[in-house]
């Protein structure tokens, strides 16, 4: 078994799409030419920015066996992606690439993991150091009706915005997203709230999920939330993932909106306690 840095290629890029897709039974069918250019393009981010934090398994074959991202952003660690093939997971492959994730970020004082359902992931995280906070997990049609206006003006946000999103990402996480959102920024709508009362951002994608919400008070956010919900194209999904207990404001906008409420994975932190109010992204954490 070769342990290996990912590089800023096509051929790795799609090396460790490989072995995602087959970690999360996800079908060849479903990885659209769009969905698979995405993937690409994050791992190369990834690669790009933190070369030192991304690993590449390989089997005597060259055969890709297991990936793993992370990144530092300003003092704070995160693990972007951990995956191994489903006939390696006993092997200890996936210990010893969080061991290297994890290594990097060694001289980190925070460190931030968005984990699965699986137990067994939760078990490794929870060995490596970090304190596990169950999360929950909303999904439905809203119902705009059920939803009282916001609170406040919420505009279209743009790379302009840029130092606002990073000032309270060092608020509420010790550490800015810094380039993160360039490519947030391609692939994402961004939606501001910035007045008196503070500032906030969210990110939402075009299938109706909540990809990042940082806000410096529960007021903001709730306005945030709300706006975003409300933009959902009607047939469309909306999702909200990742919300630990400190997050009963997101919870409370998801009910109202008529989501449907499940428990599921967790938040995995060390050396900080869960942000909020503040809705971490699966990727760039």
């Amino acid at each position: 078994m070769l342990i290996r840095p990912v590089r800023d290629t096509e051929d790795d890029a799609e090396a460790v799409r490989r072995v995602l897709s087959a970690a999360f039974e996800h079908p060849e069918e479903e990885w659209t030419p769009e969905r698979v250019a995405r993937s690409h393009e994050k791992t190369r981010h990834v690669a790009r920015s933190d070369p030192g934090g991304c690993r590449l398994a390989e089997d005597a074959s060259g055969r890709p066996v297991g990936a793993a991202l992370s990144v530092i952003r300003e003092g704070t660690w995160g693990l972007s992606l951990l995956v191994v093939r489903p006939e390696t997971a006993s092997r200890g492959l996936g210990t010893a690439l969080l061991s290297q994730a994890v290594a990097y970020g060694r001289g980190c004082l925070r460190g931030l993991i968005c984990c699965s359902r699986h137990p067994a992931a939760a078990r490794a995280y929870r060995r490596a150091g970090f304190d596990l906070h169950p999360t929950m997990r909303m999904r439905g049609t809203v119902d705009p009706a059920r939803l009282a206006a916001p609170d406040g003006p919420v505009v279209a946000g743009s790379a302009a915005h840029r130092d606002l999103m990073d000032s309270v990402d060092r608020r509420l996480r010790g550490g800015a997203h810094g380039v993160d959102h360039a490519f947030l920024l391609r692939h994402h709508r961004l939606l501001v709230a910035d007045d008196l009362a503070g500032s906030g951002y969210c990110y939402l994608t075009a299938e109706g999920k909540v990809e990042l919400l940082a806000a410096s008070s529960r007021r903001l956010a709730v306005r945030l939330l709300t706006a975003a919900l409300l933009s959902v194209p009607e047939g469309t999904e909306a999702v909200v993932h990742d919300l630990t207990a400190e997050q009963q404001w997101a919870v409370d906008v998801g009910l109202a909106a008529g989501l449907e409420l499940t428990t599921a994975g967790y938040v995995c932190l060390r050396g900080m306690r869960p942000p909020a109010p503040y809705i971490p992204s699966g990727a760039f954490l």
